[in-house]
């Protein structure tokens, strides 16, 4: 190697080292250049910072558990735990497809919406592609682009939402898949249907759509479907949902997609084989069967997110205020004499882990999941008092 040549390699591990990335020995397999851009995926933390249990309201999790129904499968399926699943999930597949009036061939499922969402990007992207996104949407995004190689370009939001004339204005032509996030995370606002046909309208027709809905189903019941129909009509839109957050099946990472034929082949060719386990596919489809617990679940939100909405609103004097929400978290700003920060801390002190988010840009503003009706209680009256107001 020449001297050039390791000043170089030097300074590339040095300039790793200084961005926080791991140095990789140069007798060691090195990684490629983007997979070093990662930053890892940060989940909601269930602990104080000494270590204190805390109820966990910081990663959107469905505070009723889960349908009895699905339950009811998952111990059935424990005398299967030898045997391989279906590779095709062919009957969690058709019940899918039988709830929302689709065709099962054109549904793939994942181990969670989130492996849907990486091979959407690493099918339709690579190196010297991007992959565009609003600002202050789901962190996977940036991280799916990346790991293909991928550029991830972020578009300028409007008051915390998708913009669709800011995510049309950055399409160029090396965008290949637009993500939209609907309810989008973190921030909880919604995109109406005509605003998503809009966005779709003018896009490239060979530029990739993907309406993830992971919290679709705390959507309006007659706003539901229009994605769906969206993706039935055109060749270029993938629509993802999971079983993760209305369904109470986030152990189980089981994920769903659905969208033209050429798309859903390409997630079938790269998708993990056997990649929904036995018992994943019996819970959700016993899950599917118990819609009362999800009208039940989707009526819990509702008024709980109201009401907590209604609190911070009371406390506006105080510099408090919230983005409206269409998801199963209220996103609240601290900009006042009570900061974030504080916020957080006298939170978990009061026993609830919420989501701070600076690392979003999103520094003034926590993330709170909608939880029982107790617990509310206990979070409304902690910023009360956090702000000098009686409980």
């Amino acid at each position: 190697m020449s001297i050039a040549a390791a000043i170089g390699s030097v300074f590339a591990l040095y300039s790793r080292t200084q961005t926080g990335y791991r140095a990789c020995p140069m007798n060691a397999p090195q990684p490629k250049p983007w997979i070093l851009g990662i930053h890892a995926y940060q989940p909601g933390k269930s602990k104080s910072a000494s270590g204190k249990p805390l109820v966990k309201l910081s990663a959107n999790e469905n505070p009723l558990g889960s349908s009895p129904a699905a339950l009811a499968a998952l111990a059935a399926a424990r005398s299967e735990a030898a045997t391989y699943p279906d590779p095709d999930s062919r009957d969690l597949r058709e019940a899918i497809a039988s709830l929302y009036g689709l065709n099962p061939a054109r549904v793939v499922c994942g181990t969670g919406s989130d492996e849907l969402l990486n091979l959407a990007a690493q099918g339709f992207a690579g190196p010297g592609d991007e992959v565009l996104f609003s600002r202050f949407s789901f962190a996977v995004y940036d991280i799916a682009a990346r790991r293909c190689g991928a550029t991830p370009v972020e578009a300028p939001d409007t008051d915390l939402a998708t913009d669709v004339d800011a995510l049309l204005a950055n399409v160029t032509n090396r965008t290949r898949v637009v993500f939209l996030a609907n309810p989008n995370n973190p921030t909880g606002t919604f995109l109406p249907p005509s605003e998503v046909a809009r966005l779709h309208a003018g896009l490239p027709s060979d530029v990739l759509l993907v309406v993830d809905e992971a919290y679709g189903e705390y959507v309006d019941p007659a706003l539901q479907t229009a994605a769906f129909e969206l993706a039935a009509a055109h060749d270029n839109v993938l629509v993802t949902r999971t079983f993760s957050k209305i369904y109470g099946l986030a152990a189980e990472r089981i994920g769903w997609g659905t969208g033209a034929p050429g798309l859903i082949d390409v997630l079938n060719r790269i998708r993990g084989p056997f990649n929904v386990t036995v018992s994943g596919q019996k819970a959700a489809l016993a899950a599917l069967g118990d819609q009362a617990f999800v009208a039940a679940a989707r009526e819990h939100n509702a008024a709980e997110r109201a009401r907590l909405a209604e609190a911070v609103a009371a406390l506006g004097n105080h510099g408090l205020s919230f983005t409206p929400s269409e998801a199963n978290f209220l996103l609240v700003h601290f900009q006042g004499e009570v900061s974030a920060s504080a916020a957080l801390e006298a939170l978990a002190e009061a026993g609830y882990a919420v989501r701070h988010l600076p690392g979003q840009g999103l520094p003034d503003s926590l993330r709170i999941t909608i939880g029982k009706s107790d617990d509310m209680t206990r979070v409304i009256a902690c910023l009360r008092t956090l702000c000098g107001e009686a409980a």
